[in-house]
């Protein structure tokens, strides 16, 4: 009898990744919501962009990937340089809209999509990759926006704290 080795056991179906995202771009959402608007849009490091700045990057990524999922080609519009700064309140207003799309385009992915590299503008990947792509980056500018808001003197939201981390 074949039996397989724990390295491949298949632990990660699309549900699984959508509610891992999900999870993420929820702690996101609430970081977001942990600043004050002032904080929001003008603090930042030396040499570094204020978290407004950093989560439009996130939002512009996810326009891409979105765009992707239901066209099953990336397209990338570039940034559009001395755009109007949305507020605080924009974003979020934005960032549930994608969330909730996300949700709904999600289950009409197809294997094929998933899994066939394409060229992208940051090399040859597959959607499957770009997603993952994307989770690293949100996770990383989130942690930059917890280090600012620990400089601002307010708690971020306890990174553990994901409906996607619980067990079913």
């Amino acid at each position: 009898m074949n039996q397989m080795t724990s390295l491949e056991t298949p632990l990660l179906t699309a549900a699984r990744l959508l509610t891992h995202w999900q999870g993420h771009r929820d702690l996101t959402r609430r970081t977001i919501e942990a600043f004050s608007e002032e904080g929001f849009e003008q603090h930042h490091a030396s040499g570094m962009r204020s978290f407004q700045e950093m989560t439009l990057e996130i939002l512009g990524m996810m326009d891409h990937q979105l765009k992707w999922l239901r066209s099953g080609q990336p397209q990338w519009d570039g940034a559009q340089p001395g755009q109007q700064l949305p507020s605080r309140a924009e974003i979020l207003r934005r960032w549930d809209e994608q969330t909730a799309e996300l949700a709904q385009v999600w289950p009409t992915v197809s294997t094929e999509l998933w899994l066939t590299p394409v060229d992208t503008g940051w090399g040859r990947m597959s959607a499957y990759k770009s997603v993952e792509y994307l989770i690293e980056n949100e996770i990383h500018h989130r942690a930059q926006g917890y280090v600012y808001l620990r400089e601002l003197g307010t708690e971020p939201p306890s990174f553990y704290e994901r409906s996607d981390v619980t067990e079913e």
